[in-house]
């Protein structure tokens, strides 16, 4: 009984108060999304920062006249909020939105520090793999270390690509669709209540009604948070290949490399490995109807024709 009448009172509280509780909700959202960018270096500095010997390692200068220098290949005005770090990771990573305060954080990969085919920088540093060290004088060791090592243009496309995500408030599309998707599933979910007349009806009809567009607003977010995920990487892979010749190269380069080393991955990982990565190299879906970035054979392909297109 008692029980009941909470729940009476929690309804009658929600129906009463329903458009001020959506509005703190899709804040909160957005909130909750757009914190790790609204103060990068206390989020993905921290995650993704490279140590050595117990210290944050520091970007070596040659990185870091490269960075300053895709700035201003990109067409960046306010290089000054643009910071780069020494990245605990095999490609590039973001974070930040350049117009507030904090600005945008990338992390460049130690593993861009490596120098000709005998891979300093990387084979200096140990790589562990199923509990066990990658020996890189063996078959495996060496296709790893060759799909690790860039070459220059390789390295400012990986850069830059992050650098145009950025530019496209990425982190601001994504933080904003999940409350976006909450206030359309609610909005289509009333309007749908009264064109069908279910306010005047049981109330466990219009329960089972809200439990199902719920759930097809969960459906909802998934596809639509892929598709956006999607439209970003290609834009991104586009308009840093459009800059320039040898940055389209890069990007042909780059995305070689990466299904390379996936390939690898797949050998060393084992049963985990296979279940991960494609023959191919690319990523298999976590969940089966999802696929939250582009394949990167498509954006490879997307590469080729911008290059045919715009670089004949």
């Amino acid at each position: 009984m008692m029980t009941n009448q909470i729940f009476k009172k929690l309804t009658l509280f929600g129906s009463k108060h329903r458009v001020k509780l959506l509005a703190v909700s899709c804040g909160g959202l957005f909130a909750t999304n757009a914190f790790c960018h609204v103060f990068p270096q206390r989020t993905y500095g921290k995650l993704y920062q490279a140590w050595s010997k117990g210290d944050p390692a520091e970007l070596p200068e040659r990185l870091q006249t490269t960075f300053q220098e895709v700035l201003q290949d990109a067409g960046v005005d306010s290089t000054q909020n643009y910071t780069a770090f020494a990245a605990f990771s095999f490609q590039p990573v973001s974070a930040g939105v350049p117009w507030l305060p904090s600005g945008a954080l990338i992390g460049i990969p130690v593993n861009f520090n490596s120098t000709g085919a005998e891979g300093q920088g990387i084979t200096n540093r140990i790589v562990m793999i199923n509990g066990r060290n990658v020996k890189w004088d063996s078959e495996v060791g060496k296709s790893l270390r060759e799909s690790l090592t860039f070459s220059s243009d390789a390295q400012r496309f990986a850069i830059a690509r992050e650098v145009m995500y950025l530019q496209s408030s990425g982190p601001v599309l994504q933080s904003a669709l999940a409350p976006a998707c909450l206030a359309g599933t609610y909005v289509i979910g009333v309007a749908s209540k009264q064109a069908l007349g279910l306010y005047s009806g049981p109330f466990l009809l219009r329960g089972v009604f809200n439990l199902a567009a719920a759930a097809v607003g969960f459906v909802g977010y998934f596809l639509f948070s892929d598709a956006l995920s999607h439209w970003l990487d290609y834009r991104s892979d586009h308009r840093t290949a459009t800059i320039s010749k040898n940055y389209a190269k890069g990007g042909i380069e780059f995305y070689d490399k990466v299904l390379a080393r996936n390939r690898t991955f797949r050998l060393l990982l084992g049963k985990q490995g296979m279940e991960m990565y494609a023959t191919n190299g690319n990523l298999f879906p976590k969940h089966w109807f999802r696929l939250k970035h582009a394949p990167y054979t498509s954006r490879k392909e997307m590469i080729e024709n911008t290059l045919n297109d715009c670089w004949k």
